[in-house]
């Protein structure tokens, strides 16, 4: 065979092996693709391609990430406000911040630190015979960057002594750890440390809630001899409670101050409270449980 000759076979035969010799190299780069995503993202490899997608997150709420506050939902509040005679005005801007992660039916949370934010409606001078009153709305939550409308009713309200007191552990002495210690809760129930159950009382096979780091999930039961309810609205999941108890209803250590509309009732959303003296004083720091009702019952 001649030059020419051996020139033009070895032509042929490199023709017909260079796609093989491709579709080798694509082969062998595939699989080491494979085997570096599978050690970098701790993913199994299998022996064909594939295309990875992210799934969205969890509890997104709706399809453009808002948050769905259901009706029921209880949100504890610590007020950042002092609500007192020498400052109600109508119109006058009142903040609480959410004191513990909040769960919500969807899977997403309202985040501890998230606000809460109201103003005062309309202040009722004491006329003869009257008391004074003093009417809030609560209506705005801000929580991981959005504002969300919210009409609230007011389950209960504490004075920051008696906040301050649920928060204290039983005969803490140096050494202690806080949190592992057993608290009684606004209302009575009694919170058994970090992890442990909430009962109410001291019998403690009656099991309530549980403590959880930064307060206490439990379900809310209705109190007798009040008009304060339990789960509203079929949302009969565990609420964030803070320092109060699972049947904590009306007003505690503010012997001044009553409720004479929660915002149940029309005027929805609106809280009216009366203090039976003309100078009254809320500090910030009092606790508050407001519950969202979308259906204004």
């Amino acid at each position: 065979m001649n030059t020419g000759q051996q020139e033009h076979a070895f032509g042929s035969a490199a023709g017909r092996l260079l796609p093989v010799f491709l579709c080798i190299t694509l082969i062998v780069q595939s699989a080491k693709s494979q085997e570096q995503y599978s050690e970098a993202d701790s993913k199994p490899s299998s022996g064909s391609l594939f295309l990875y997608m992210p799934l969205p997150a969890s509890g997104a709420g709706s399809a453009s990430g808002a948050i769905a506050v259901p009706s029921g939902t209880i949100l504890p509040v610590h007020l950042n406000s002092t609500i007192s005679s020498a400052k109600c005005k109508p119109g006058r801007v009142i903040t609480g911040r959410i004191m513990q992660d909040v769960p919500l039916a969807s899977g997403a949370r309202v985040r501890e630190g998230s606000k809460v934010v109201g103003h005062i409606v309309e202040v009722t001078p004491a006329s003869a015979g009257g008391q004074v009153r003093i009417s809030l709305l609560f209506d705005k939550l801000i929580s991981s960057h959005q504002t969300i409308s919210i009409t609230t009713n007011l389950r209960a309200i504490a004075g920051f002594m008696e906040v301050r007191d649920a928060q204290t552990p039983f005969g803490a002495g140096e050494g202690d750890v806080y949190r592992w210690l057993t608290t009684v809760q606004v209302g009575g129930d009694v919170a058994y440390g970090d992890g442990g159950p909430v009962t109410t009382g001291e019998d403690a096979h009656d099991v309530v809630g549980k403590v959880i780091n930064g307060g206490v999930l439990g379900r809310v039961r209705a109190k007798e001899g009040t008009r304060c309810r339990g789960a509203i609205d079929g949302n009969d999941t565990p609420q964030a409670l803070w320092v109060f108890s699972s049947d904590a209803c009306g007003t505690y250590g503010l012997e001044h101050m009553g409720i004479t509309h929660a915002g149940r009732t029309a005027p929805v959303g609106v809280i009216t409270l009366a203090p039976n003296r003309r100078d009254f004083k809320i500090r910030s720091g009092a606790g508050m449980l407001l519950r969202v009702d979308g259906n204004g019952n």
